[in-house]
């Protein structure tokens, strides 16, 4: 059974909204996180080589969300609220404790927008509450007439295939369930999108898994697609960058002196890559008619690199 503690606090104000993710505010109801991707940035001694097993529940947040949503609201400080920025709000003991649903309550309660962005199917348990947010929420002054939704769907995917993912993402729900998930969403009249952070070099960013994988968003007629390259960090034996190095040359040595090479000196990916990566990205949303910004659509926003 996962920790328990008394929060301080866990309304998050950020000091710039994000232009990916529209992020007034963050929510983390956990701790660490149960998925386990050895790709996560949070990464690190603090939570170890198994995050899992440092899962923490923040017990008294639905209280604390109430106290500092009223405060806020009454000031008319309304902004979208992120659930969740360092750890997933679908985590797995989510499904008994309902924590995430409570703090949905109170955030409903006080007609706050919300962007979700998880690995987890379990989102669908709550359509009810995301579809009362999306209906009641008031929108900040400087999103009003560019959103006009008040519920934001983001799944996070690093790879379609089941068997990478059991890999880099051990604790998610598999993409081929997750996949039925984001169509449950979409056909439940939510802005629904794809977080494709990080695609994995040569193992789905290759040219036929990203066609695969833009092919099958628009075949689910999604809303945006976000991708981001690589990064790794650290080199404590539970940081990403040592994890994920482990896990290539386990499961992928062919691509190890790669991979090497690009990170044993650095922390992204070189620039001549980022630089090919976003001109392809750009090339597939113009050619598949998907947007990959939230608010602009794929026709006017296709300039990764500015």
């Amino acid at each position: 059974m996962p920790k328990e503690v008394e929060a301080k606090s866990i309304l998050n104000k950020t000091k710039r909204k994000d232009p990916w993710f529209l992020d007034d505010y963050t929510i983390n109801p956990f701790y660490a996180c149960s998925f386990n991707c050895l790709f996560c940035y949070i990464r690190g001694s603090k939570y170890g080589e198994h995050m899992d097993s440092a899962m923490t529940i923040k017990v008294n947040a639905p209280e604390l969300l109430d106290k500092q949503l009223g405060n806020r609201a009454k000031k008319g400080q309304y902004g979208i609220i992120v659930v969740a920025s360092a750890t997933d709000p679908y985590v797995k003991i989510e499904k008994e404790i309902k924590l995430t649903r409570r703090l949905l309550e109170v955030i409903l309660k006080h007609r706050f927008p919300v962007h979700m962005i998880t690995r987890s199917d379990l989102i669908v348990r709550d359509i009810d509450l995301l579809k009362e947010i999306d209906r009641k929420a008031i929108l900040p002054e400087d999103l009003q007439e560019k959103l006009r939704v008040g519920t934001i769907i983001s799944f996070s995917f690093s790879t379609l295939e089941d068997h990478v993912a059991k890999i880099f993402e051990p604790g998610a729900t598999p993409p081929s369930k997750r996949l039925l998930a984001v169509e449950k969403m979409k056909k439940a009249g939510f802005k629904t999108g794809i977080s494709l952070m990080p695609l994995l070099p040569f193992i789905s960013d290759t040219g036929e898994s990203l066609e695969l994988l833009f092919s099958t968003f628009k075949k689910l007629d999604l809303d945006y697609v976000l991708p981001a390259t690589l990064g790794l960090y650290g080199s404590e034996k539970a940081d990403c960058k040592v994890l994920v190095l482990g896990a290539i040359k386990k499961h992928f040595p062919d691509l190890l002196c790669k991979y090497e090479n690009w990170f044993n000196n650095s922390d992204e990916m070189p620039d001549f890559y980022k630089e090919a990566f976003y001109k392809k990205m750009a090339e597939l949303s113009k050619k598949y008619g998907i947007p990959n910004s939230i608010l602009q659509n794929a026709q006017t926003n296709l300039d990764w690199d500015e």
